[in-house]
């Protein structure tokens, strides 16, 4: 592919993440938070942005490798130093209305072999100062969303065979495909795609499960529902009353776990990038809602401080249900980036739990909502259980149980 045709395919990208995904209103500003690698992409967003009407679009950059070298050469006693500026403007941006766009693209292994207490040490940094950040998007408080972008050090990680331009260009096209660009319409197959995720959505509301069963190679997980849950999926309404879909791709419905109705154990069925660093073959124990005990194959010490970021660290935020046949899942491709990978297979999510997935969510107290059964952390961290082996079944208020998955598939029709 060429560098003109890439550059016109980037434009259609980003008339599909500014149409579809943030529903861009005329007004609206428009705040990108984006390495340094994706710049292509966040100029295409901006050339759509000002087109859908937008007066003004900023960007808060960031460079991997340079938290590369920080991790390498820093003084060990200073990790618990932060940019204040940075969460300081989104929180601003965010108050104000403005939408915003989030371009994902880190290389998976970049951390591979670093001191675990020092990249640790940063991440919970990280999570900590940008905690205000979080709860306003985690609440819907203004439109956002996560996209992604085809960056040399990702390619090769799916494609680790192939030339570099080669596997940047088949990672594209992954892209493309999942994100419906081949579509003759890419915005008309996004509205189709999101109403079937919402019908999905309501027939799970209408069931009133109070937990989910999940069984699988080494998972035999009861995951309790928070009390009032709500499903989500497909598009979102922001608190201004503005509808987006948070996720380019997106493929799961999800809803609100109880913080400490969860037993049993789980293993993650794909690797999980956690900060650079690839997490592989690890599994979960939970008692009472909190993960006790936890095993991994690489990435031990790092699952073991994700843990321990906070006291909601090792409790549950979200659960998700995608089947294992969506379009991502599909490609055949283990992407070792959370956005699509957890939009291939279902997933849990440790930390912070969605307001917007209890009723009344957005009111309720900090007391209340942990009352309903929410969780709440600086972190919010999904892992990806769902295979072709996983079965799940909805637990009734009166103890009945009805297929939701059988074999990775949904077990009802909408």
């Amino acid at each position: 592919m060429n560098e003109s045709t890439f550059l016109q395919e980037l434009d259609r990208y980003a008339e599909v993440i500014v149409r579809v995904g943030l529903n861009l209103q005329p007004g609206q500003r428009l705040l990108v938070r984006s390495d340094i690698q994706s710049a292509p992409l966040v100029r295409a967003a901006a050339r759509a942005a000002y087109a859908a009407g937008s007066p003004f679009v900023d960007v808060i950059w960031s460079d991997e490798h340079l938290a590369l070298v920080r991790v390498q050469s820093a003084p060990r006693d200073s990790f618990g130093e932060h940019a204040r500026w940075a969460p300081a403007a989104a929180v601003d941006y965010l108050n104000s209305g403005a939408a915003l766009l989030s371009i994902y693209a880190a290389t998976p292994t970049l951390m591979n072999g670093q001191d675990p207490e020092a990249l640790s040490a940063m991440m919970r940094t990280n999570a900590t100062a940008n905690r205000p950040v979080s709860e306003l998007v985690q609440r819907n408080a203004s439109a956002w969303a996560v996209v992604a972008y085809p960056t040399p050090g990702w390619a090769t990680q799916v494609f680790p065979d192939l030339p570099v331009e080669t596997a940047v260009a088949r990672l594209w096209q992954a892209i493309a495909t999942t994100c419906r660009l081949d579509a003759a319409d890419p915005v008309l197959a996004w509205q189709q795609h999101v109403r079937a995720l919402n019908a999905r959505a309501d027939y799970m509301n209408s069931r009133r499960y109070q937990a989910l069963h999940f069984r699988g190679p080494g998972t035999d997980l009861r995951v309790g529902l928070a009390d009032g849950h709500l499903w989500a999926g497909g598009d979102s309404t922001s608190e201004r009353g503005q509808p987006f879909v948070a996720n380019l791709p997106t493929e799961e419905i999800f809803t609100l776990p109880h913080r400490i109705r969860v037993e049993g154990f789980v293993r993650a069925t794909r690797p999980l990038n956690y900060g650079g660093t690839l997490i592989e073959g690890f599994s979960l124990a939970f008692e009472g809602g909190r993960a006790t005990k936890s095993e991994a194959e690489t990435g031990a010490a790092v699952l073991q401080r994700l843990l321990a970021t906070d006291e909601g660290a090792a409790h549950l935020g979200e659960v998700a249900l995608v089947p294992d046949s969506s379009p991502v899942g599909r490609t055949g491709l283990l992407f070792a980036n959370t956005l699509f990978d957890e939009n291939a297979a279902c997933h849990l999510a440790l930390g912070n739990g969605y307001r917007f997935c209890v009723r009344g969510g957005a009111a309720l107290s900090q007391e209340e909502f942990t009352a309903a059964g929410g969780n709440s952390s600086a972190t919010h961290v999904d892992f990806m259980i769902g295979s072709a082996s996983l079965d799940v079944d909805g637990i009734a208020p009166d103890g009945g149980v009805e297929p939701v998955l059988r074999g990775g598939e949904w077990a009802f029709a909408v």
